[in-house]
């Protein structure tokens, strides 16, 4: 059976490959596959330890530009290997969007079934309280709690959870208020079960996909944001390393050593390019109204 007619609209109609995967689609799942890998055996993919430092061999160029050929990408101003430190740099970066988006996704979902099922007075002060997280610009309100509360990893990873849970939180709201009108959702009530098993085991499983998409919008805005901070010496510090620390230690060396900026600076750029598109396209496949078009 060819390709091309194993994917079929409702009306029979053969529908290529390229048109339900688009290539840039494919190149993006490729990349955050590649990204995925990193992250789980950064380990085992770098060949130094990122902290180990030999002033003898500090600004070295890439080994395909005459470096070092043990060094692949290059080493730092100290002496430290690029690769071995870009790799674990996507780990530290990745794990800390993806722990604040968790965060803040669960954080906003849970205050929007409060609006919901409560309603009123305290639907009011959920929703005011959003109000406010939306009207404060974060990166102000991040810069307050990181100089109220130091800079520790797991404390920066929970900071970074409050970033986005409003639009969760709304999300959530409106979801589950016009899911609450539907039948399945009244049956069920009708039927005596209580409200937590009519959230968790019946509303919940139908507002999910609306949640993935968010949760991949919100993805990587937490990633820049970290990466913003870090380059300001406000997030991730030594002897730990993230993408915006390199990019921010690596300034100084743009006209002579381009290579300890410029890679993490590509990193960014392809993780955060790569989320977005498999975002958008996860969306338009998760819409009903663009299915109906």
């Amino acid at each position: 059976m060819a390709l091309t007619t194993l994917f079929r609209r409702k009306d029979d109609a053969p529908v290529r490959a390229e048109a339900r995967y688009p290539t840039l689609v494919i190149i993006a799942l490729a990349l955050l596959g590649l990204i995925l890998v990193i992250f789980l055996f950064a380990d085992w993919l770098a060949p130094y330890d990122y902290r180990t430092q030999s002033l003898l061999k500090r600004l070295k160029p890439p080994s395909f530009l005459g470096g070092l050929p043990e060094h692949l990408l290059g080493t730092d101003e100290l002496g430290r290997d690029v690769l071995s430190r870009l790799i674990y740099a996507i780990r530290f970066s990745v794990l800390v969007a993806l722990g604040g988006t968790l965060i803040g996704a669960f954080i906003g979902t849970t205050l929007g079934f409060i609006a919901a099922h409560f309603r009123g007075l305290v639907e009011e002060a959920i929703m005011m309280l959003a109000d406010v997280q939306a009207s404060l610009p974060f990166m102000m309100i991040a810069l307050a709690l990181i100089a109220l509360f130091g800079g520790g990893f797991f404390l920066f990873v929970a900071i970074m959870g409050f970033y986005g849970w409003e639009v969760f939180a709304r999300l959530t709201r409106g979801v589950v208020i016009a899911a609450n009108t539907q039948g399945y959702a009244t049956a069920v009530t009708a039927l005596g079960a209580p409200a937590r098993h009519v959230y968790l085991r019946h509303v919940l499983p139908n507002i999910l996909s609306v949640l993935i998409v968010q949760f991949t919008l919100n993805f990587p805005q937490v990633i820049l944001l970290e990466t913003s901070l870090s380059f300001l010496g406000l997030g991730i510090r030594p002897p730990l390393t993230s993408l915006g620390q390199m990019l921010g230690a690596g300034r100084a060396y743009l006209t002579s050593a381009w290579w300890i900026a410029v890679l993490p600076g590509m990193a960014i750029f392809l993780t955060t390019m790569s989320i977005s598109i498999v975002g958008d396209w996860i969306r338009d496949r998760l819409d009903p109204t663009l299915q109906s078009r």
